[in-house]
């Protein structure tokens, strides 16, 4: 199978599969939600997903290794994630 999220920098077969699960089948799907939004869709989809893949979504979308995003980068990432999981819950 020729799976266009498995050719971007950081996601694997496992990857691909849970964000396919999820809705997301391209790399234009990708860049629409973003890595935060991608990453709640797998997460609502019940796969335990660590915030590997959170970075890993982001660094594919910016062609980098998810491991070369700067720390301030990745708590970025997790503040956005932090700011909707509290919305959600109010």
């Amino acid at each position: 199978m020729n799976d266009e999220l498995q050719h971007l920098k950081n996601l694997g077969k496992t990857s691909a599969q849970w964000l396919h699960a999820s809705g997301i089948h391209s790399a234009n799907d990708l860049r629409r939600l973003g890595a935060v939004s991608a990453y709640r869709a797998v997460k609502a989809r019940g796969f335990r997903a660590s915030k590997v893949l959170l970075y890993s979504i982001e660094g594919a979308l910016l062609d980098v290794y998810w491991n070369e995003l700067p720390e301030d980068h990745k708590a970025k990432l997790n503040g956005q994630l932090d700011a909707g999981s509290s919305r959600n819950k109010s």
